[in-house]
């Protein structure tokens, strides 16, 4: 008896693939969704194993574009960063696919959404709370979190076995059974060996960037022009060559930084559940990216608006990897944010060499940087005896602290 039709979204590896073989003989009716964002992957071949397995229909939607203009380059403007170190490339390709899963069950007439995403991670919640902010009468239904699917596959080695079973072919083994997931922005790696946080990554995981030991020899130079906080134009100096829409542009700085390198993570990090996991991160244009914004950010903002816009970026960015893309707080810190991007426009030249990005020069006409005020040379506007009160005034404080109880921080 037929359960109805049910929107999967589909990635054609181990785990969407057993789950589509399971919910077919849970008698649903499968459609499998597949968004392109970028990642490298073989969407007919894809398409044919979810035919062969027994899907009814595979959609194969095209959202790079869209991606990276919608979703990628706001996270930029914004200055997003999870924990300092996590540039949320997963987390914002979440909302972006949920969008499409929720347009294209609406096309089909699914009543139900399914996803491969485990119990125990961030994934389950971005695409859940995405869709049901999108369509609040949509079902989902998460087979990593049924008693009945639990019982049945405890993990990827169960799930390796059921695939053998089937005749289902996976690229996961026994001997590299970490997790990956790709898009233009990143690959993100875990599970596995991952799971030991004393284990270094094996360097044959990495995919987009070589060994900044092994990188090129010779540095790389770019000029990344802004406006308004939004990459707009990207130059390599030597050649010339020149990219100006948004894909191009991060295809392009992907490709120079993971000629050098540059973009590699290995952290720890805090799920939103409350439990910690290892992960391992490629990310080599968004990193150049994120390096050169964050320069012109300072050079052209007043100090206190970047302090405050630095405190609103880290809870927008937690907004974003906890899955509320699309919710009002993230709505409104998001408008707040891109008006601090108001007067960030000029240009930035980084240098990319050996697992590095530096920015080592910027120009804006934006910028309240006064040379003469700054120089050490001459003393400008600013009278050096104009610092004797400033001090004192603020020793003030201190001194009487001392009165009273002594000298501080001495211990």
């Amino acid at each position: 008896m037929s359960q109805g039709k049910i929107l999967l979204a589909y990635s054609g590896g181990l785990d969407t693939s057993c789950i589509l073989k399971w919910l077919l003989e849970s008698g649903y009716e499968v459609i499998c969704f597949m968004a392109d964002v970028g990642q490298e992957e073989d969407f007919q071949a894809a398409r044919e194993k979810a035919l062969r397995i027994g899907a009814k229909d595979v959609i194969v939607k095209d959202m790079k574009a869209l991606f990276v203009e919608k979703f990628v380059w706001p996270a930029l403007q914004m200055g997003l960063i999870y924990e300092d170190r996590y540039l949320l490339g997963t987390s914002l390709a979440r909302p972006c696919i949920s969008l499409g899963l929720i347009e294209s069950a609406a096309q089909y007439g699914c009543p139900y959404v399914s996803h491969g995403a485990t119990g125990k991670g961030n994934d389950q919640i971005r695409f859940e709370l995405s869709c049901y902010a999108l369509n609040p009468t949509i079902k989902v239904i998460a087979p990593w979190r049924l008693p009945e699917f639990c019982e049945r596959f405890q993990g990827r080695q169960d799930l390796l076995e059921y695939a053998k079973k089937n005749n289902i072919a996976v690229s996961a083994t026994p001997k590299a059974p970490w997790s990956m997931d790709a898009n233009i922005v990143h690959i993100s790696y875990e599970s596995g060996v991952l799971e030991d946080p004393s284990l270094a990554a094996p360097e044959e995981l990495y995919q987009m960037t070589v060994s900044p030991l092994k990188g090129s020899d010779t540095p790389t130079t770019v000029e990344i022009i802004f406006k308004e906080g939004v990459p707009v134009r990207a130059t390599e100096l030597i050649s010339g060559k020149t990219m100006e829409e948004p894909f191009d542009i991060l295809t392009f700085l992907n490709k120079i930084g993971g000629e050098h390198g540059v973009g590699r993570v290995d952290l720890v990090e805090n799920r939103f559940l409350g439990l910690k996991s290892r992960g391992v991160y490629e990310t080599p244009g968004g990193t150049i990216l994120y390096v050169a914004h964050k320069d012109l950010e300072v050079y052209c903002l007043d100090r206190e608006i970047f302090r405050v816009k630095s405190y609103l970026a880290s809870r927008m960015a937690d907004y974003v990897y906890n899955g509320f893309w699309y919710s009002p707080e993230a709505e409104y810190v998001r408008s707040c944010l891109v008006a601090s991007q108001r007067n960030v426009t000029g240009k930035v030249v980084v240098e990319i060499f050996k697992g590095r990005a530096m920015a080592v020069s910027r120009e804006s006409t934006n910028s309240v940087y006064n040379q003469e005020l700054a120089s050490m040379d001459v003393h400008g506007t600013l009278s050096p005896y104009a610092a004797t009160g400033f001090i004192e005034v603020n020793a003030m404080r201190l001194k009487e602290h001392h009165r009273v109880f002594g000298s501080a921080n001495t211990k």
